[in-house]
């Protein structure tokens, strides 16, 4: 393995994204280590020499990590911002659905009314990342924040998931609570896996140098 396959080996086990995101940084990453040791090479270097010089104008892992794990872990904040965002008509029909007298149902309610609001600021962070990212720095801490109220939203529908299948157990209209709870594990289901791969990019990016 060369030099350019070590470097950028070691620089894919340092990163954590969205799967898409990290393969295309990791490709673009190399095509630029290969052209620049395309270069050495017709200036005169043997092939390795080429490669060592490449990666030493690159930087060291240490060097081009920051960098790179800030643009992944603002990558995984959209997805899981997105996720969240498209949950949203399901948290609406749990809501509706879940409307009673029981306690149980008005406690269901309440917690899909909390995990809709968390859409709603999921549906502002796209936008924050997104085309005002152009015109406007990304708040450092902005990943942390979307990890933060997507675990908010996650453990209101796995909380309303257990009080919907109590409500249907003492309700007349259970086919309709099963269903709203069942809509509620599924929200919980998608939204939790992205939630947890957004606290983990977000740990590492705060444990990082601010990238400007």
């Amino acid at each position: 393995m060369s030099a350019i396959d070590d470097h950028v080996a070691a620089l894919t086990a340092a990163l954590r994204g969205p799967e898409r995101a990290k393969s295309r940084l990791i490709e673009e990453m190399h095509d630029g280590l290969m052209d620049t040791a395309a270069a050495y090479a017709d200036a005169g270097a043997d092939e390795s020499e080429a490669a060592r010089l490449a990666v030493r104008e690159f930087g060291t892992v240490a060097d081009l990590a920051p960098a790179c794990q800030h643009e992944l872990t603002i990558a995984q904040a959209r997805h899981t911002a997105r996720t969240i965002t498209l949950t949203a008509p399901l948290l609406l029909a749990c809501w509706y659905l879940a409307r009673g007298e029981l306690l149980w149902q008005q406690l269901a309610a309440h917690l899909t009314l909390i995990a809709t609001l968390a859409a709603l600021l999921a549906a502002a962070t796209l936008a924050v990342t997104g085309t005002l990212a152009r015109r406007l720095p990304t708040p450092h801490r902005l990943p942390l924040t979307v990890a933060w109220f997507g675990t908010t939203a996650s453990a209101a529908m796995a909380v309303a998931t257990l009080s919907l299948t109590v409500a249907a157990a003492l309700a007349t209209n259970w086919p309709l609570l099963t269903a709203a709870g069942a809509l509620a594990a599924a929200s919980h289901a998608v939204v939790a896996t992205s939630v947890r791969a957004c606290r983990r990019c977000a740990g590492l990016n705060s444990a990082q140098p601010a990238v400007g």
